[in-house]
Parts: C-alpha cells; structure tokens; sequence
C-alpha cells in the first residue's frame, strides 16, 4: 500500500470487500443505551436492529469527532504514509468538518505527510464505493496526492438513489415535513431520493407503492448508468432482503454480467432512514 486509507462504519462494506481498508467506529445509542458499530456489516444483525425501529426504539447518532481522527491517524503518520479518508457527505453530518480540522493539525505535526479528506457527498455504499477504489489506487502504487485527485473528480460519479418504506423516519430527522410524511403514508406515497451535488437528500420522485418505487430505482440506473468501463453495483437494505433481490433482478435484466452486492444497510445511518429502506449505488455519468 501506498499509502493508507481510512473509512467508517457508514460505508457499508462486507469483509470481502475491505482489503486495505481501516474502519472507523461508529457511536450511537438505542433507548440511550450507548452502542458502537466497528463497521461489519457481515455480522450485523439487521433484522433486530430494524425490527426495533418498527416497535418504536430511538436511535440517536453523533458525528465522529476530531479527538478521534487524531488518536487514529497520527500512529500512521508517524510509520511515514500518507492517509486518504473517505468522509460521509458534509450535507448531512459534521463529521467531514471535524475530519478536516483534524487532517490540518496533523500535517502541520508531521511536516512532509500528507493527509487528505474526500467528501464523498453520499453514505453506506456511496462513500464505501470509493474506498474500495482509494485501496484499488493505493495497491497499485499511486501516490497520494494523485489518489486524492482521482477520488475526488469520481465523486460525481459516485451515484446513489434510495427509497423508504415509512416517512416518519425522514421526518423525524427534518427530511419532510409532518403534514408531507402523513400524507404521503395515508396515501402510500414512497419517493426515489438521492444526494445531489452538495450532499444533501432530495426527492427526485415520488411514486404510489412499494413495486413502483423499485421500478423507478432500476429506472434512476437505466438513465444514469456507466456504459463503458468496468462498473460495480451494490444494493442496502433495511430488513427487506427480498425487495432488495427484485431489485437486484430488475437491474440484471440491464446488465446481466455485472456482479451486485447485497447488504443490509448499517444502523448509523439506517437509524435516519429506518427499517424498508432500499438503497442502489453505482458509478454514473453524473449524480
């Protein structure tokens, strides 16, 4: 390795997938019980998690502070490599900022190291994604600043759209309204929702029903999709394992030989987005 790359729990990777990749943990509580995700998904109990935002558990997060990106990256530093970090979108935690502040005070430390934050505007998948390709880049011997350059200019081709089962979990993170969460359940509202180009959760669509909402998931891929070069498609879910297999056979319909990862979609964010939620991610013209 070239250098070292750093993610967290929020990007969603199997251990199969995690090769030069150094996870970050994760604190949250449940009921205001402390909790801490090491970030494997593999052993990630999914269906209790989720089962308990359907009975009514709270969940609450907090951003990853700078004290922990010091006491993490400065052993690193002081082995002589270079550290590239893929951050969770800026546009929905202050966890980049605090990633940031801590990156500047480490190089001023450690004069010639070099050590960089990739906002990845996205999270699970959408910022697991480019850590892949960060440790891709790393085994191939490429410098850091280069890394860092390619990474950042993939960002925008880092695609991610999702739908949810139940607005009242947006709503409670200030993602909809209460009125709009009420009726669009009374309704059976479900919208397709993506991170734009700042980071943030936006609708693009909304549709009546669970089956239309995959259907404009595979149509959000159909449109944006990568037509050349060697694409990866990966697929979280919120304890609803069997919409994410039609989903995943909807999208082999397009492109049969490309291979597709399922995951449950982990609980720091999937707290935000609760139980139903069905993510696809994938690299894209554009966001």
């Amino acid at each position: 390795m070239s250098f070292a790359v750093f993610a967290d729990g929020t990007a969603n990777l199997p251990k199969s997938l995690l090769e030069g990749i150094s996870l970050l943990p994760c604190d949250y509580t449940v009921d205001g019980q402390p909790q801490t995700y090491l970030g494997d998904v593999d052993s990630f109990d999914g269906h209790t998690f989720y089962e308990g935002l359907r009975n009514g558990k709270v969940v609450q997060t907090t951003l990853l502070n700078t004290h922990l990106f010091l006491s993490s990256f400065a052993p690193v530093l002081e082995k002589g490599l270079d550290i590239i970090y893929i951050s969770m979108s800026s546009g929905i935690s202050g966890t980049y900022n605090a990633a940031r502040n801590a990156a500047q005070e480490l190089m001023e430390t450690y004069s010639g190291r070099f050590v960089h934050i990739v906002d990845s505007l996205g999270c699970g998948f959408g910022n697991g994604m480019l850590a892949i390709r960060a440790a891709e880049l790393s085994r191939q011997d490429v410098d850091a600043r280069e890394a860092a350059s390619i990474l950042d200019e993939e960002v925008p081709h880092t695609c991610q759209y999702f739908t949810v089962d139940d607005l009242n979990f947006l709503k409670r993170t200030g993602r909809v309204k209460g009125f709009t969460a009420k009726i669009g359940t009374f309704l059976n509202i479900k919208p397709i929702l993506f991170g734009d180009k700042t980071g943030h959760i936006i609708s693009c669509a909304k549709v009546r029903g669970r089956r239309k909402s995959i259907e404009g998931l595979v149509q959000k891929f159909e449109e944006k999709r990568v037509r050349s070069g060697e694409q990866k498609i990966f697929i979280s879910h919120g304890d609803c394992l069997q919409d994410a297999e039609i989903l995943a056979g909807l999208v082999r319909e397009i492109t049969p030989d490309v291979p597709i990862t399922i995951c449950q979609h982990e609980p720091f964010s999937g707290s935000h987005v609760g139980p139903g939620m069905l993510g696809l991610f994938f690299r894209g013209t554009e966001r």
